[in-house]
């Protein structure tokens, strides 16, 4: 996908507004104005002027929607759908001619936000409700933020950005805008949260009341943008972007440094600040960390794990997305035998896998009881007799995030099956079907409901959460860490995710980088599949080339090129199961399109493009 050209954004015609992605099912984050006849027209009627509202929300990426969350997690140590399809950047072959980034529909809303923020105040019907003003306020809080967030996501992909003016433009301005450093970015868009946040009401109460109202489900607020600025801080404080000499040759055309050449461990406080204030508030309007009752605290881990997605996105979504591609997501990573055969293609690699930690919270490298050549006599909720016992003793989260050779299914099966055969002549084995099998021996198990079934289609509709609560936790540990190591806070927080999901809270006593590495792993684990966590973390943190996050060479899993049963040793052997291009620094970033660096003089590409 090519980058919509900055001149283009600034001049077109406001038929782009009805250039939307579409969920699943028409919500506020899928409606686009209708019948756009004039800007007069458009803003002095209520209806039309919610619509446009309303269209401002369409590029928010929705966590479960295969092209986004595909190209972020099959990008990443996470997993593969190269039997599917495969982005250029596994292969080294990512240009800025054949750019997969978002970033024409980002530019597409910057310019349609602007557009609703100068015309706002002329909805005199709007003005003219009992409390008219105090909802113009929130619509200006609500474009002013996505104006921001936009930016924020083409940060994300790009780096430092090429920001616009905040006018809607005239034929005769100029268009030719250099990047603004990563530091200005940043300093932009906080700013422009921060006078967003001044407009937005705490909460999406209904007007006069502290009754939720649930029309407004994913509307900006405060607490959302509060969060949203604990992200950014983060990423901000992170090595990536804070004196990162590596990059000392990206710069303007005048020879403006693009990135600070000189490391600040004042922004690791003020990301602890900024995520501390995001719990609190999210805390204060009765968010909190899904956490499911058992006689069996496994069980209990386990279905807290599970059902987070279905049941506990009220108690611990932080910014939800009602229109959601959960039906696609679930029917690419259930196995074909799901009633009316699913796609059974999402594999999730050995690293992955290997990164699950043991029931007792050890790592499996060092648990006496870690083998991989062994096979179980007994079942349980979880696995059949005759799994390898690599699979057993896992903690709870492992079960829930998982489907493994020897998994008890995990949506309505087929008539007469009760578990998951991956082996090459098991009933999800490479031998059933052409593409349809993963390559590692492993799919993805997280939010695909138990329920779930092709034919007769059975989904359960739920929105997705673009930000959690236990995100905001591992934020405010990891920053904690970095800027105030020993701070109680650290493992109180950490430790309250670790329980959450199965294990034993940690004890003090560890240095910084074992916190460090620890807070890391939980992320890797708590995170998984989601939002694209795993693929800015490991940039983020610059360690996209170490072992054990590297994002580029050998891939390995179990060989699914034979076995004949459950409990076949020739099966279960690691196997490279496909190779990537080796990590390049240029794959920090995406480019900015081709077509784009033609027209705009000024700026100048990121090095490796």
């Amino acid at each position: 996908m090519k980058l919509f050209n900055i001149k283009t954004m600034m001049i077109v015609a406001l038929g782009l507004a009805t250039i939307l992605p579409t969920g699943c099912k028409k919500g506020y984050f899928d409606t686009v104005p209708d019948n756009l006849t004039s800007i007069d027209g458009i803003f002095t009627n209520r209806a039309q002027t919610e619509n446009w509202l309303a269209g401002l929300y369409g590029s928010i990426p929705d966590t479960w929607d295969m092209p986004y969350n595909n190209i972020l997690s099959i990008t990443s140590d996470e997993m593969d759908a190269s039997n599917w399809t495969n982005p250029a950047i596994n292969s080294g072959a990512i240009t800025a001619d054949a750019n997969p980034s978002g970033q024409n529909a980002f530019y597409e809303k910057i310019r349609l936000c602007t557009i609703f923020l100068e015309n706002i105040d002329h909805n005199e019907e709007i003005k003219g409700l009992a409390n008219g003003e105090e909802i113009i306020k929130n619509y200006k809080g609500e474009a002013q933020f996505l104006r921001a967030y936009y930016y924020w996501m083409l940060m994300k992909q790009v780096g430092p950005v090429a920001i616009a003016k905040l006018t809607s433009a005239k034929p005769e301005d100029d268009f030719q805008i250099p990047r603004s450093s990563w530091d200005e970015s940043v300093a932009f868009v906080i700013s422009e949260i921060g006078v967003a946040k001044a407009n937005l009401p705490l909460n999406n109460y209904q007007f006069g009341t502290t009754d939720l109202d649930i029309s407004k489900t994913g509307r900006i607020n405060k607490v959302i943008a509060t969060a949203v600025e604990s992200q950014i801080l983060l990423f901000h404080a992170s090595p990536l972007f804070n004196g990162n000499t590596e990059l000392s040759d990206f710069k303007n055309l005048d020879g403006k440094q693009l990135f600070n050449q000189t490391y600040d461990a004042g922004r690791w406080k003020i990301a602890a600040n900024s995520s501390k204030e995001a719990i609190d508030l999210a805390q204060s309007v009765g968010k909190s960390l899904y956490k499911v009752t058992d006689a069996d605290p496994f069980r209990a881990a386990f279905l807290s794990t599970r059902d987070l997605y279905w049941n506990g996105w009220r108690n611990e979504g932080i910014w939800l997305r009602p229109a959601s591609s959960r039906a696609q997501w679930e029917s690419s990573a259930a196995p074909r035998t799901t009633q009316g055969t699913a796609y059974n293609g999402l594999a999730v690699l050995q690293n992955l896998v290997d990164d699950f930690r043991m029931a007792d919270g050890s790592d499996r490298t060092t648990n006496v009881s870690y083998r991989e050549n062994t096979y179980t006599t007994t079942a349980n909720a979880y696995y059949v007799a005759g799994t390898n016992t690599m699979y057993t003793n896992r903690e709870p989260r492992f079960y829930a995030n998982v489907t493994f050779n020897g998994s008890v299914h995990p949506t309505t099966p087929k008539a007469g099956v009760t578990r998951v055969e991956f082996y090459n002549t098991g009933n999800n084995g490479k031998s059933g079907a052409p593409r349809d099998w993963p390559k590692t021996g492993y799919t993805a198990r997280k939010n695909i409901h138990p329920t779930f079934s092709m034919n007769p289609s059975v989904t359960v509709a739920r929105p997705s959460m673009l930000i959690r609560l236990a995100e905001l936790y591992l934020n405010y540990a990891e920053a904690l860490n970095e800027s105030t190591p020993g701070d109680p806070d650290i493992l109180f927080y950490l430790n309250q995710v670790r329980q959450r999901g199965g294990l034993p809270a940690l004890t003090t006593g560890l240095s910084q980088a074992d916190i460090r590495k620890q807070i890391r792993l939980e992320r890797r684990i708590e995170l998984c599949f989601e939002n694209g966590a795993r693929y800015y973390d490991v940039r983020r943190w610059k360690i996209a080339d170490q072992p054990g996050s590297n994002q580029g060479g050998q891939f390995f899993g179990m060989n699914t090129d034979v076995g004949t049963s459950l409990s076949d040793p020739l099966f279960h052997q690691r196997t490279l199961n496909f190779s990537r291009a080796i990590w390049q620094r240029k794959f920090y970033f995406l480019p900015y399109g081709q077509n784009e660096m033609d027209r705009n003089k000024q700026l100048v590409q990121f090095p490796g493009y």
